[in-house]
């Protein structure tokens, strides 16, 4: 050997097989089936082939690199692909399936598929939407829709010999969750996911007996990344087709998870639904979205062991993560940054700030993305001290960061700048709000005007119009009493739940629009 030994290397799923093929590696709690590390590669091993097939030319010679685009919703079957295509060194390329056939696509196209997989619920929808091959992991039950199985009904076996994978070769391309704009195309490599697992570890830690249920989305990274995980630490990844509260429930104590990652909205409906957590539950991995300070305090006197985290796809899931500790002592705060991951804090000329400073997150480290799809978005992106985040925060003295809202979100009224964030805030400290989002509407007059949808708390309604149970001039007075004039909504409108995009982040579109239907003008009150 001339040297030590450095990627490339194969598959996460090979070594690990390798290592220790007869413990448990899957889950399907919907089947109730498991399959050891052996049998999953096997099972891999054979779907491996199926796309070799599929992505050959008409000469019979495989595209190298391909792009296989999945539109699955979360199950077995999709690790399954997922870890083929990285067997056979293809860049997957996850779709969400509760898109429109038009935002499809236009995402289809922008990626330049070589072949598109899908599942007997999606095939119409893939036929669509795509020119080129499909197959179904199902029977296909429509002309233009192959299958990965073979005449009998079973996967082809294969003994096909992974290729060798580069840390920085692009592995995935996922979207940005697109709440204004046309969604950015992400670029991962398989050495951001490797060193998002390992930082991810340090902060939560890894026991043998872990079991991390996933329930989320996994054309979403936070769906992906505990199957991805869980294979590298050789624990098992338990895999629920669809959240539900009462029957997440029962998985999370009849298969003795131990951590779980939920977005805010399903932490709170397991609570409604009288949930209390099981003795082995070591985490709830809670982002997506900001909790609100109601759901911190149920989670709290329910036992529930709640890690805030701030993450973007960008960065393969994770950028900091709170302690249950650090929620109770520094309520708001999302946790240092996880380990090698560097946040600098910079002003408007990009030149670092202070700590307990905001200004816009700047993040760098082996989880961050190369860049995107665009090399201009890329270009745009990047910066002096790493990649620009859109986010606007700040970092207190202990190093903890705290995150406001989105740079892009910023209103300017009247030539003057209001961080949605401090409005929320604000309007969140009244006993009767749970949540709220606070966009721009146009204004004749100042440019913008500050508007607010608002939830109210369990247990208020809202009567007609939004204002028999929540007081409006006790919430408005609240408002008056932390901000400036300039700040304070002029537009205030009330719902059961904010909008929101299937990764959880606030619909910030569907806000403005349930706001201009059936906002309340309260321009004389302020």
């Amino acid at each position: 050997m001339d040297g030590p030994v450095e990627w490339p290397t194969r598959d996460l799923l090979s070594h690990r097989a390798s290592t220790t093929p007869d413990a448990t590696a899957v889950i399907d709690a919907d089947a109730d089936e498991s399959w050891t590390f052996g049998e999953f590669d096997q099972r891999v091993d054979a779907v491996a082939a199926g796309l070799e097939s599929l992505l050959a030319d008409s000469d019979g010679r495989f595209d190298d690199p391909a792009r296989l685009g999945v539109l699955m919703e979360t199950r077995v079957e999709f690790a399954d692909l997922y870890f083929a295509a990285m067997r056979r060194g293809v860049t997957i390329v996850p779709l969400n399936v509760r898109e429109t056939a038009a935002e499809l696509e236009s995402k289809v196209r922008r990626t330049d598929l070589g072949a598109l997989v899908c599942e007997a619920g999606t095939a119409e929808l893939a036929a669509e939407v795509a020119d080129c091959p499909i197959a179904s992991v199902d029977e296909p039950e429509r002309g233009g829709v192959d299958s990965l199985r073979s005449n009998t009904g079973t996967i082809p076996e294969s003994d096909l010999e992974p290729v060798v994978l580069e840390s920085d070769r692009t592995h995935l391309l996922m979207f940005t969750s697109g709440t204004s704009g046309e969604p950015k195309i992400v670029r991962l490599t398989l050495g951001n996911l490797v060193s998002s697992a390992n930082a991810s570890a340090f902060r939560l830690g890894v026991a043998p007996d872990d079991r991390w249920l996933c329930c989320l989305p996994m054309y979403h990274m936070g769906g992906l990344a505990p199957v991805v995980r869980s294979t590298l630490y050789g624990t098992p990844v338990v895999i629920q087709r669809e959240f539900d509260p009462a029957a997440t429930a029962r998985v999370l104590d009849e298969y003795d998870i131990t951590g779980v990652s939920l977005v805010p909205t399903m932490c709170k409906r397991l609570l409604d639904v009288g949930w209390s957590p099981p003795d082995s539950l070591r985490f709830v991995l809670l982002g997506g979205a900001p909790a609100s300070s109601e759901l911190l305090e149920r989670c709290r006197e329910s036992g529930v062991p709640v890690h805030p985290t701030y993450g973007m796809t960008e960065t393969a899931s994770q950028i900091a993560t709170a302690t249950p500790e650090e929620v109770t002592t520094r309520e708001g705060t999302v946790g240092p940054p996880l380990v090698c991951t560097d946040v600098t804090v910079v002003d408007e000329s990009g030149e670092p700030i202070p700590a307990g400073e905001a200004g816009e997150l700047v993040v760098a480290g082996p989880t961050v993305t190369p860049g995107y799809l665009s090399d201009a978005e890329t270009g745009a992106a990047f910066g002096e001290h790493g990649l620009h985040t859109g986010d606007i925060g700040y970092r207190d003295e202990g190093g903890r960061l705290w995150v406001l809202n989105r740079r892009s979100d910023r209103i300017v009224t009247g030539g003057e700048n209001v961080d949605p964030g401090e409005v929320i805030a604000a309007l969140r400290s009244h006993p009767a709000v749970e949540a709220a989002a606070v966009v721009g509407l146009e204004d004749p007059e100042w440019g913008e005007r500050v508007a607010a949808l608002v939830v109210p708390a369990d247990g208020v309604g809202t009567g007609a119009g939004g204002t028999d149970s929540i007081d409006l001039e006790s919430l408005l007075a609240r408002c008056g009493k932390r901000l400036a004039g300039f700040k304070r909504p002029k537009t205030i409108g009330f719902a059961d739940e904010l909008p929101r995009t299937a990764s959880g982040t606030v619909d910030r579109e569907a806000v403005r629009e349930r706001l201009l239907e059936d906002g309340i003008d309260v321009t004389e009150s302020t």
